[in-house]
């Protein structure tokens, strides 16, 4: 791949970008400078989830927390807490490191190079690049999942993924051009996201149509080849409702492990077969509700029984939340549907 075809590629794209951007709260406006902060947070709050989720949080997030120096003060709890809903916790504490180590070590400015970048807590290799890039206007190759798809089409990458991850990058790198590089990978997210989608692709609307050998030969939605699914471990467990008065017992996750540091009602073990009431964090009459609460990970899914009860007593295992206020706790979303189903059975 020769310069003259990466310009080919580059040229068509910017175009149409120019005309048809979409307008996003973390995005600058043309002709405007990027704003780091906003780039880096977005880039995160991105991964593995949609647009559409993303921009609401993302308002609230920077009305509360607009700077980097404003976020290294917050308090970890408030800042798990605004993450729920959004995926990974672990990226959440690491954004609140990497503003910490940006306002401690690099006077609350944020490096402007990819080596620089992944030295922070949580910058990989696409973060570093897509910051870089974006915020900074450094040539990097920016590959996400819409871009991957894109590539893969472009160039009928016929490996099979996760293998095929390196020639798509390689080819990414032949198109990326030295000149406005933070809008050409956001004019490929934009491709991916609004004409070369999964399924159905709108080829006739893409301004790389002509040179695209997936469209050429008839078949895009066969690109990115993908490996089939294995399924997914199911596990099975009980959530606590321990409720005193108006209040109910939350407790902190461990800090290690999955949804790390977040308040979350009580559980027993998650496994293989049902646990029913070990580990109950009371002696108490507690009662199996009719209705489980089913949700999917990244790794596995499980079925929770939802068991209820009423104390007396005090307890110094956890903290008592009104229940009326139980939005403003942060629960993750699969603790979020148990409190639903308690709710609805009450």
């Amino acid at each position: 791949m020769d310069a003259k075809h990466r310009i080919d590629i580059a040229t068509p794209l910017l175009g149409w970008y120019d005309r048809h951007r979409r307008d996003l709260p973390w995005r600058a406006k043309a002709g405007e400078a990027a704003a780091p902060y906003r780039v880096w947070l977005s880039e995160v709050m991105l991964q593995q989830t949609t647009v559409a989720t993303v921009r609401p949080r993302f308002v609230e997030w920077t009305r509360r927390w607009p700077t980097f120096a404003d976020l290294a003060a917050a308090d970890e709890g408030e800042v798990m807490a605004a993450w729920a809903g959004l995926g990974y916790y672990a990226r959440a504490r690491n954004l609140l490191a990497a503003a910490r180590t940006i306002a401690a070590e690099h006077g609350g400015k944020l490096p402007d190079t990819e080596a620089a970048l992944r030295a922070l807590p949580g910058f990989g290799d696409y973060t570093a690049a897509a910051v870089a890039a974006i915020a900074f206007g450094r040539r990097a190759v920016v590959v996400d999942a819409n871009v991957e798809r894109v590539v893969s089409r472009l160039f009928a990458i016929d490996t099979p993924l996760p293998a095929a991850r390196k020639p798509i990058r390689t080819a990414a790198d032949a198109i990326t051009p030295e000149a406005r590089a933070g809008d050409f990978a956001q004019a490929m997210m934009d491709l991916g996201s609004a004409i070369c989608t999964p399924r159905r692709p709108r080829c006739l609307l893409c301004p790389l149509n002509h040179g695209c050998a997936a469209q050429v030969a008839g078949n895009p939605e066969a690109y990115p080849v993908k490996k089939p699914k294995a399924a997914r471990p199911h596990r099975h467990g009980t959530l606590f409702w321990l409720q005193r008065d108006d209040s109910v017992l939350l407790v902190r996750r461990p800090d290690k492990g999955l949804l790390g540091g977040m308040r979350a009602l009580p559980t027993g073990p998650w496994c293989d077969d049902p646990p029913l009431l070990v580990d109950a964090p009371a002696d108490a009459d507690w009662r199996l509700l009719n209705e489980a609460v089913s949700h999917g990970f990244t790794h596995f899914t499980i079925d929770l029984a939802v068991a209820v009860a009423h104390t007396e007593a005090a307890s110094n295992k956890g903290e008592w939340w009104p229940v009326d206020r139980l939005a403003e706790a942060g629960l993750p979303t699969v603790f979020a549907k148990a409190a639903d189903v308690v709710r609805r059975r009450a």
